[in-house]
């Protein structure tokens, strides 16, 4: 009944398409489509609870897709959580999306796309052959790119969809040839089928390598992350926390499903690459965060930071499972669980609070902005709440999930590997150094956006936005609270995904611990009380602020701030948000971006202003992107002599590759 009510749900959200294009006017449809949207998504999570919580898995074949096989669908506890990620994220969108799409310049670009994006992202979860999984992440993709491309005229729109569905399309490739391994030469597309399948030791590495880039590119791991700070600023703002927010958390299923389901028995080494990947990915992703000055490219990095320590938590779930160490692998995989969970909430509440922004002001730029906490309250304390989140300080929810991956980590002297034994204490550095840049990164995301003086007029005379985007924020922002101070509970609800890929191997239940403490290993190792830390921090400022306003007030004595020398009060005496990354840049830019300064100085006794230019590179891209996209031309230029070849040539060239193809069949059997 629960997966029929789902597919229900999903056909409506399909249908909410042809629907929004028949709907001409905008003011009726944006309403209309986003509130049936969130109501869609509302009943999908409400479907999807029980089975997370322990209901049986149910299973569907329906008449389509591949002939004689059908359209195999599946809800089982780990399929059931991504589904309440998903539709949480989406109905929240789907609110907030009612009072902001008033400003959308194009909603006929828009509206129809968005409830399709979903349904894909519902079916990709759900999908259980790899033709409907397949084909929903396609879909995914397709629909997401037609959004990135709202603002199809401007230039800068048009290059981000073009890199995207460039990414996208290798992405799916390599996923394809995935499946193809898994299936065999039987042909069994069904994950029922690989499940029961054993792949050639000499094809693992190739499985890995394939997964990695099909699920990574559309997940923003390092390097296949250069179409997240092009994509994230072209969407709308409720479409990139839809896409930052809930599909690289899709991409993250894909890789959850196949390594640790459909895979089978993996070896050790396996958890070495994910570790290093999770380790780089988090760092750069970080440290290129650091250098931005436009939010949503700040917010876009940051997006890779966390994949990568979701990555990490898989990592170790894989060194743990290969050496038979079922509690470490249960431990690092509720910590990766909980992440998803956490990144979902938090990075979808600041990409809200940047839309929030954007309407108000009409900029992105850090640099024209500040000021706004006074005339943005509500705004401002949301968009604190979800930097401290991000920036994993308790008692928020982001502080969890990367304590208990550090629980994990403090597991693995246990591991047989020595080369294990070096590199998990070395990615639980890089996990500390990440934590560490982020919080500078989002002390100067809100301190120069929030904080100070008006940097434009725009800024000056901002205004709150409407309610359904405040309310939204809101709740979002509470839910970041909760799961931070009742982690026992999540960490319980996690628990039978966990047990379907840990081989029946949970942490001990959490909720009925005294006082909703979090005990994951041992009372005599370490626990957490987010309660009780909470309760104490609320005390402790208000004993503060009582103490400060009482005995304190009368002393001071109010002045303007200090004006470096100058007459008159201008913004531009403050600190920029380059003034805040100026010293991370010249530690970490000559290695990470090959940064470069040069300074303008005027002569004494001219009146010129001084000048600063600063250049930050992206490595990756013009060291990898760049020249494979030079032998593509190339390579493109060469074959378009193809079309001029005679019939006879035609038939010996597709004589030769059916002859090579039948020969690799041969001994791949």
């Amino acid at each position: 009944m629960a997966l029929t009510l789902i597919l229900a749900c999903i056909a409506a959200l399909f249908l909410l398409a042809p629907v929004a294009i028949t709907i001409r006017a905008g003011a009726v449809a944006r309403p209309v489509v986003y509130g049936l949207s969130a109501t869609a998504c509302s009943i999908l999570l409400i479907a999807a609870a029980p089975t997370l919580l322990g209901g049986d898995t149910l299973v569907q074949i329906l008449p389509l897709g591949i002939p004689w096989i059908g359209a195999h669908l599946r809800l089982d506890a780990l399929a059931a959580f991504f589904l309440v990620v998903v539709n949480l994220g989406g109905a929240i969108a789907s609110l907030y999306a009612i009072g902001y799409g008033r400003h959308e310049a194009a909603p006929e670009r828009v509206l129809p796309f968005i409830p399709a994006f979903l349904a894909a992202m519902n079916l990709v979860v759900i999908a259980d052959d790899a033709f409907v999984f397949l084909f929903a992440w396609e879909l995914m993709s397709l629909t997401s790119w037609a959004l990135v491309m709202t603002d199809h005229r401007d230039g800068g729109s048009r290059h981000a969809g073009y890199v995207y569905l460039v990414m996208a399309s290798f992405g799916t490739l390599c996923l394809l040839l995935a499946f193809g391994l898994l299936a065999g030469s039987h042909g069994g597309y069904s994950f029922t089928t690989m499940r029961l399948s054993t792949l050639a030791t000499g094809l693992q590495p190739v499985l890995l390598l394939l997964v990695l880039l099909g699920a990574g590119s559309k997940a923003g791991i390092v390097p296949l992350h250069v179409w997240l700070p092009l994509a994230h600023p072209a969407a709308p703002s409720h479409v990139s926390a839809l896409m930052s927010g809930v599909m690289t958390k899709v991409a993250v299923y894909g890789l959850i499903r196949i390594v640790f389901d459909l895979a089978g028995p993996t070896a050790w080494w396996w958890s070495i690459v994910v570790l290093v990947v999770g380790a780089i990915t988090a760092v750069l992703g970080v440290l290129y965060a650091l250098m931005q000055h436009d939010l949503k490219r700040l917010l876009a990095y940051h997006t890779v930071e966390n994949i990568g320590i979701i990555y990490i938590g898989l990592g170790l779930a894989l060194a743990f499972q290969a050496n038979q160490m079922a509690f470490g692998a249960a431990l690092a995989l509720t910590a990766a669980l909980f992440h998803v969970l956490n990144h979902s909430l938090f990075k979808s509440l600041l990409f809200l609070g940047t839309g929030a922004v954007l309407t108000a002001t009409g900029h992105r730029d850090m640099e024209r902005l500040g000021g706004l906490i006074h005339r943005m309250p509500v705004t401002a304390l949301t968009f604190l709440i979800g930097c401290a989140a991000i920036s994993a300080l308790p008692p928020l929810n982001g502080f969890v999930s990367e304590w208990l991956t550090f629980q994990a980590i403090l597991l693995s002297p246990a591991l047989p590997q020595w080369g294990l034994k070096f590199l998990v204490p070395a990615v639980g550095a890089s996990l500390a150094l990440s934590a560490a840049l982020a919080a500078a990164c989002f002390v100067k995301a809100f301190g120069v956006t929030f904080l100070g003086r008006p940097r434009s007029p725009e800024a000056a005379v901002a205004r709150e936005v409407d309610v359904f985007s405040t309310g939204t924020m809101i709740g979002l922002a509470v839910l970041c609270l909760l799961a931070g101070v009742l982690p026992g509970l999540i960490v319980d609800a996690l628990s039978h995904a966990v047990a379907e890929l840990a081989g029946g191997t949970r942490l001990p239940p959490q909720s009925t611990l005294p006082w909703l403490s979090l005990i994951p290993v041992s009372a005599a190792r370490s626990s957490y009380n987010g309660l009780l830390l909470l309760i104490f921090i609320v005390c402790t400022a208000s004993l503060i602020a009582v103490a400060v306003h009482r005995f304190a007030s009368r002393a001071v004595r109010r002045a303007a701030a200090w004006d470096c020398g100058f007459p008159d009060a201008s913004p531009a005496t403050q600190y920029t948000a380059g003034s805040f990354a100026q010293p991370i840049r010249r530690v970490f830019g000559r290695l990470a971006f090959r940064a470069s300064e040069r300074v303008e100085m005027p002569e004494p006794g001219r009146l010129e202003a001084a000048r600063l230019h600063v250049k930050v590179h992206d490595l990756i891209w013009q060291w990898l992107f760049v020249p494979i996209a030079k032998a593509v031309n190339v390579a493109s230029i060469r074959l378009n002599r193809l079309q001029f070849l005679t019939i006879r040539s035609y038939l010996g060239l597709v004589f030769a590759v059916l002859v090579i193809l039948l020969a690799g069949l041969a001994l791949w059997q």
